[in-house]
């Protein structure tokens, strides 16, 4: 089969069979979307293969979602929160953890007595019509779909055949994307995947210059509307919002004629309207347009922070989410071939500029997000684990699965073979890449899920040799305690979410937990220093400071 590139009037770069193959291009659409579809296929196997286990903000997002198939939309009553918190404590017996105490996990309270979950509000509204009709399995799976669908229709306008399932098959192979596809009351999977369908519907708007201008419009603001909605899910994403809004005002600018008509002020009024309810909302429910459920100081981002992250992050990135490897290299071949190109003329040119107008917007929403989460304070220690560092940056996954899928199908262009071995050389190596990554996305899926797993037990030595464990392997203390009932006393201001040992040990305790924290405490107020201490200072025996770092705060 002989291949021929064309180009069309949006400058879009399509390869299309000669003529005497023609009855073959319906078996080759076809064979695309079913390959897109076993791929996602393979990614819902994963992920249902599993079952679901609760841990850290999965408490409070589940607490939210239930709350909402109660009727209760916003906030909760103190009456109606331990209500709450009490029917979550009753727990199957093989669930691994549930709630503690009276109160809610990652809950608080507002200035006006009511309660409310102090993440991002988004989420419950995504995912309690599956909680209410009892598939919340299938919230994640339902909106890693439609980030599917997304990609593959922006892949396939932007790299032509076998881009859509290339797209489709990065997006779904890396171990974040399963994993966090497995968490049914988490919102990670679910915001990645709503920039996925975004982005591709995007792309697909500017790009399609045959269709209509209509249908391009609606399919553009489709686009807009889930990019929002992944915002309204985290807020962080308003990375990602921003930067689509400048990549379609820098293609208006440059080429007018790939924005339709009247498009941009349907798109900038979505956009709009989206700000301003997101600033009503928290007005009303947090006190203020630009405040959340986070307590002041609680989430930090610091110029401080980056340098400890880039020495931790990357190697949790490499595992969770290897297709950054393909988005970095296709990132840095369309630059090269952008200036290689840029004096020259023709149809290679044309597909150079137009690769690097696209993939300058996909890095600039990737690299926009990653650039922000470099600077987040809470990840820039050791010990936090790969998926508790990953999720933070998992939005980005659709822009590194559409690079990815560039190079996938752009690579093996460079072999220029006759007949049909031009077909088997493009689709053998994209094939074997795509195997490849998939392999190593289900081996990391289940390392993160059962870190400890995959090590040996250690061997015995002796206590006193430098090289001997003087420790207990994580989780060794908590399986100790079996199914036993374990209580926890701290000072405010510290409990799991402050300490991320204290936070490991909660997750693994198997029985009845209770966490009782005593209020207006300090770090010796279980001690008798606080007694003691205040006649040796008015003894004048130690100087004033003392008392004030161990009074209760």
């Amino acid at each position: 089969m002989a291949f021929h590139r064309t180009a069309r009037p949006a400058g879009r770069q399509v390869v299309v069979p000669a003529a005497g193959d023609a009855q073959t291009w319906p078996g080759l659409a076809r064979l695309e979307v079913l390959l897109a579809v076993a791929a996602f296929a393979v990614l819902c196997a994963m992920a249902l293969s599993v079952a679901p286990r609760l841990n850290a903000d999965g408490y409070a997002y589940r607490a939210s979602i239930i709350a909402m198939t109660d009727g209760h939309f916003l906030t909760l009553s103190t009456a109606q929160a331990q209500a709450l918190a009490g029917q979550l404590d009753r727990c199957p017996p093989s669930a691994r953890s549930c709630q503690f105490g009276p109160r809610i996990e990652f809950w608080v309270q507002l200035p006006g007595g009511r309660w409310i979950s102090e993440k991002d509000p988004g989420y419950p509204f995504l995912a309690a019509p599956f909680q209410g009709l009892g598939i919340i399995r299938l919230a994640p799976l339902f909106y890693g779909a439609l980030g599917c669908l997304g990609l593959f229709f922006g892949a396939r306008r932007w790299l032509g055949r076998f881009g859509g399932a290339a797209a489709v098959g990065l997006f779904c192979s890396s171990g974040a994307a399963l994993l966090f596809a497995w968490q049914d009351y988490w919102p990670t999977f679910t915001d990645a995947s709503l920039i996925a369908a975004g982005t591709g519907a995007l792309l697909w708007a500017v790009l399609a210059g045959d269709a209509e201008a209509r249908r391009r419009t609606w399919i553009g603001l489709l686009g807009f509307l889930a990019i929002e909605a992944a915002v309204f899910v985290r807020y962080t994403n308003i990375v990602v919002l921003g930067c689509a809004v400048a990549a379609v005002l820098a293609t208006r600018r440059r080429r007018p004629a790939s924005i339709p008509p009247g498009a941009l002020r349907w798109w900038a009024g979505s956009v709009a309207c989206f700000a301003a309810g997101v600033a009503v909302f928290d007005d009303l429910i947090y006190g203020g347009p630009l405040k959340s459920g986070y307590r002041p100081g609680e989430v930090t981002f610091s110029l401080g922070a980056i340098l400890p992250n880039l020495r931790y992050v990357p190697g949790y990135l490499i595992q969770a989410m290897p297709v950054l490897a393909l988005g970095l290299v296709s990132l840095a071949w369309i630059t090269g071939r952008r200036v290689r190109l840029r004096h020259a003329a023709g149809e290679q040119a044309v597909a150079a500029r137009r690769d690097f107008a696209v993939g300058l917007a996909l890095a600039g929403s990737w690299l926009g997000v990653w650039a922000l989460y470099a600077a987040y304070t809470w990840t820039a220690r050791p010990g936090i684990g790969t998926w508790q560092t990953a999720r933070f940056y998992l939005p980005a996954i659709g822009a590194l699965a559409l690079l990815g899928a560039w190079l996938v199908i752009q690579a093996p262009s460079l072999v220029r073979l006759p007949g049909r071995a031009s077909l088997a050389a493009s689709a053998v190596p994209a094939a074997a890449v795509l195997v490849m990554l998939f392999a190593f996305g289900v081996w990391s899926f289940h390392d993160m899920v059962n870190p400890g797993s995959p090590a040996p037990p250690p061997h015995r030595c002796n206590i006193g040799e430098p090289h001997c464990q003087v420790t207990a392997p994580p989780g060794a203390v908590a399986r100790n305690l079996g199914g036993r009932p374990f209580m926890i006393m701290t000072h405010a201001g510290h409990g799991p979410r402050d300490d991320v040992t204290l936070r490991a040990f909660w997750a693994d305790l198997m029985g009845w937990r209770l966490l009782l924290t005593l209020t207006h405490s300090g770090d010796y107020s279980y001690t008798d220093q606080e007694e003691f201490l205040s006649h040796l200072v008015q003894a004048g025996i130690i100087p004033p400071p003392w008392p004030a770092r161990s009074s209760p705060r």
